[in-house]
């Protein structure tokens, strides 16, 4: 079911990623009116149909009564001369509440003047009919929500005068805003009208992020070497790709796998690959159920939940070393792999911020845990070759390797399966030039580990 879902929405974006691909005039169009948006406070928009709007106070009745007891004492003042000392203090207490208002203002400040931009550039967008479907829905929208266009002016920062008339006239209209409490009552006016418009505020609001993603994908299509659309399906017994890459890496190793019924350990030396691997694969099954693209020239998996440990690091404001913080995040990810939904866990270099012995041993107890429900897939990296010894029944091995050539280390970043035969880590030290008894005592000490592990 949620695979047909997905499959729903995918079609209705690749529909419109299809007439931004084919069409270049209109695409361009299409950016130069999104491109109004590409300023922070368009990120505010969305409060306005998720977060509640500030509650009117209880005593604001007392605003009602100040303001008609404003207007009636600039009446009597001209009649009665008295009146002028309650105008007086009127006015000082109005100021105080036209001040407290200025807060009120201010929290919609960056989201409401946007409303005006929302709809006069979605009206654009219905008139370039660039569907061919019925847009009704759209325009009622607008419509409803352009009935506030004058009141919703309030919510602008007022320009700075440009002559001594214009300032006089901004300092009168200030008075006049404060002695009738005009700001009070129309804010709270507007945010009772917006609260009955958040469907309208949010119809609009989707209408242009379908555009502004179906545009996105097509020009990254175009920019990329190659792409693929994944094959989703409803189970995990397979997860394979071919020539897989990472989008952001100029000139990217691609790298293919097939894995059935089985998760993934990777070994290897430092710089060799694993890591970047392991993001490729992650940023890949991201996409994959997002914006329906691969960076591979085929990609097939199941609709599954991503869970990662990969870039972790001491929160020093909390008092967590960094053993701790993979801890809580490990502990969520064995949480989550008893849930009846497909599961992939990416983790790099498990528990590393502790001893060997108890790494591996921790290690090993929660691998088997992530691996054991069916439904899920491991992939992990490690240095731990002992952790593949205990885990070879769940796990299938794969490494990656550098090459030493005419004193240069080389790699290959490609992805190969079974034990890593060489290992280099103390040459690349002497490559570096250290100390030559640095070396001979590290290679005696390395024979003497491997004699005593094996």
């Amino acid at each position: 079911m949620l695979v047909i879902d997905k499959n729903i929405r995918f079609e209705k974006q690749e529909s419109l990623i299809n007439i931004f691909l084919e069409n270049e005039e209109l695409r361009t169009k299409v950016q130069k009116l999104l491109s109004k948006f590409n300023k922070w406070e368009a990120y505010y928009l969305s409060n306005l149909f998720i977060d509640p709007y500030i509650p009117k106070p209880k005593w604001f009745w007392i605003v009602n009564i100040l303001s008609i007891l404003g207007i009636a004492a600039v009446g009597l003042v001209f009649v009665v001369n008295k009146i002028f000392i309650l105008l007086l203090l009127l006015f000082i207490s109005n100021v105080m509440i036209h001040l407290w208002n200025k807060r009120n203002i201010m929290v919609y400040i960056d989201s409401i003047p946007q409303l005006y931009l929302l709809c006069k550039t979605a009206s654009k967008l219905v008139d370039l009919n660039i569907t061919n479907q019925n847009n009704q829905l759209i325009i009622n929208s607008i419509q409803s929500i352009n009935k506030l266009k004058n009141k919703l002016r309030l919510f602008k920062i007022e320009r700075k005068a440009t002559s001594d008339i214009e300032a006089l006239l901004l300092f009168y209209w200030e008075i006049i805003k404060i002695l009738f409490l005009i700001e009070p009552l129309a804010v709270f006016d507007v945010l009772k009208k917006l609260d009955k418009k958040r469907k309208d505020i949010q119809i609009l609001f989707e209408y242009i992020g379908e555009l502004d993603t179906a545009i996105s994908i097509a020009t990254l299509r175009m920019k990329v070497p190659y792409f693929c659309k994944p094959t989703l399906s409803n189970t995990t017994e397979s997860f394979e790709f071919t020539d897989i890459y990472h989008p952001l890496i100029p000139d990217c190793v691609a790298n293919s796998l097939n894995l059935t019924h089985k998760s993934i350990m990777l070994i290897g030396s430092n710089m060799s690959g694993k890591t970047t691997f392991i993001r490729t694969v992650g940023i890949n099954l991201l996409l994959a159920q997002t914006i329906n693209t691969c960076f591979a020239k085929d990609f097939r998996l199941s609709q599954t939940r991503l869970f990662s440990a990969i870039r972790i690091s001491d929160d020093l404001l909390n008092d967590k070393s960094y053993y701790f913080e993979e801890v809580l995040t490990i502990k969520n990810m064995v949480d989550e792999s008893l849930s009846p939904f497909n599961n992939v866990f990416l983790l790099d270099e498990i528990f590393r911020g502790t001893n060997t012995i108890e790494r591996i041993a921790a290690g090993k107890a929660v691998l088997s845990y992530l691996a054991a429900p069916k439904n899920n897939i491991v992939f992990v990296s490690t240095h731990d070759i002992e952790l593949f010894e205990l885990l070879s029944d769940e796990y299938d091995l794969y490494h990656f390797t550098e090459v030493i050539k005419e004193e240069q280390i080389c790699f290959d970043y490609k992805i190969k399966q079974g034990n890593l035969l060489t290992k280099n880590a103390i040459r690349i030290l002497e490559l570096n030039a250290y100390p030559k008894e640095v070396i001979d005592e590290a290679r005696q000490i390395s024979q003497l580990l491997q004699n005593y592990f094996h």
